[in-house]
């Protein structure tokens, strides 16, 4: 969320922003908000000026017996506590009309954001070098099959360990059932990635709640703007929302605190369940488990100082890019343009899977920094060695959803007999086996 004094300050870097990212707000509007919650103050002070002033003068009259002039003063400040009760009423209102305008606005993009419209303008990612042969180098080739592979959930049902329409009759579309050897499989995968994230790349892991709070949401950008594609549970008091993501409570483990420098970066994983309406996804991606209201995730979130962020950007893609190269899977970064980054996000690397069954690549990580702008919203700040408080940066990323993980695996392993070779590395994970299904 942005302070309306940088607007005012920035008002034309602010628009320019907005344009890059396609973005309708604009700093005069923010600003003429702003002229009238302070036009509010000022003739509200002004106010309670003259009532402590006429107080003051009502004792002085009554002293000198003046009865006529402490009664005309008596009604003056009646007069003015009645106005001064409107002008808080103003105030509260022109106060919420500012806040409920600024948490709506989207993050600015960092200036080496690709300017675009949607995900077609997005830009092939090659790393810090920039060099295409050297990320094609270190990156596992596509897989060469000698027939048509087939798609996840073809080798899940025909295995009988894929259930969709179960899962329908439980819980309606968008979920699935996972049994035996790819229920395990599963489970695997993700105790693969925390294992990983937690003793390879210096990671905390963390058990969170899975229900939250609005202020949780809001902290992290989830509230007001998608609510929609939440689900709740309970109301009033007890009303909680299922994390859409474990960014949510990782990244508010440090909300309302001020940290010292000498802690900065923390890094938290998680491996949980994540629950999305998928509201604004009509009709994309119905047939298996790409798109589900309930999927597992391997989250990642750090917390670092403004100086740090954007070198930490790039390690946690590296954290996440290992995961696939262990697992022999292919894939390629992108980064996003202004047009495809998300809400709170100043910059964003998508990590897409190579599924030969689609013949196409899909997003399996995104991986963003977000600056100070969940911060503000979470009053997370950091004493600085000069002693004064700063707001921290948010970092969040995949890595990675599970539920993709196994759909990549399933595909890019699958053998002609329907079978899945099991990758080395998640063997041990599966008591050992090589193989799973097949004739």
């Amino acid at each position: 969320m942005f302070d309306i004094k940088w607007i005012r300050a920035n008002a034309e870097a602010f628009d320019t922003a907005m344009q890059r990212r396609g973005a309708l707000f604009r700093a005069d509007k923010l600003i003429a908000l702003d002229e009238n919650r302070r036009g509010v103050i000022v003739r509200l002070n002004e106010a309670q000026e003259k009532r402590n002033a006429a107080s003051k003068q009502i004792g002085q009259a009554k002293a000198q017996k003046d009865e006529a002039r402490a009664q005309a003063l008596m009604d003056e400040v009646s007069s003015l506590k009645e106005f001064i009760q409107k002008g808080e009423a103003e105030e509260r209102e022109a106060e919420k009309a500012l806040r409920e305008a600024l948490e709506v606005i989207p993050n600015l993009p960092l200036a080496d954001v690709p300017v675009g419209e949607d995900e077609t303008d997005n830009i092939e990612y090659f790393g810090p070098n920039g060099s295409p042969e050297l990320a094609a180098k270190a990156r596992p080739p596509k897989p060469a099959f000698t027939y048509r592979p087939k798609e996840h959930y073809e080798l899940g049902e025909a295995m009988g360990e894929m259930d969709f329409e179960v899962a329908a009759k439980l819980s309606g579309s968008r979920f699935v059932v996972l049994k035996s050897h790819l229920a395990r499989l599963e489970r695997g995968i993700g105790q693969f990635m925390l294992d990983m994230h937690v003793t390879e790349h210096g990671y905390t892991e963390v058990q969170p709640p899975l229900l939250v709070r609005d202020d949780a949401l809001y902290g992290t950008g989830q509230l007001p703007k998608f609510e929609e594609d939440l689900f709740f549970a309970g109301q009033g008091e007890m009303r909680f929302a299922l994390i859409p993501t474990a960014e949510v409570p990782l990244t508010n483990l440090v909300r309302e605190t001020i940290l010292e420098e000498k802690e900065l970066p923390l890094r938290f994983s998680a491996l949980t369940p994540c629950f999305r309406s998928e509201a604004g996804s009509a009709g994309r991606d119905t047939r298996g488990m790409l798109r589900q209201h309930q999927f597992n995730k391997v989250e990642m979130v750090s917390i670092t100082t403004p100086e740090t962020s954007i070198d930490e950007h790039e390690r946690m893609l590296d954290c996440a890019e290992k995961v696939l190269a262990r697992l022999g899977l292919h894939y390629r970064v992108m980064t996003l343009s202004t047009g495809d980054m998300g809400f709170g996000a100043q910059k964003t690397y998508d990590i897409e899977v190579w599924l030969p069954g689609q013949d196409a690549y899909r997003e399996i990580s995104s991986v963003s920094v977000c600056g100070d702008f969940q911060a503000r919203r979470m009053e997370a700040r950091y004493r600085a060695t000069d002693g004064k408080p700063r707001y921290v940066h948010t970092l969040n990323g995949s890595g990675t959803a599970v539920g993709r993980a196994l759909i990549a695996v399933m595909e890019n392993y699958q053998q002609e007999d329907g079978s899945i070779a099991v990758p080395e590395a998640l063997r041990p994970y599966m008591g050992g086996l090589a193989t799973i299904g097949g004739r």
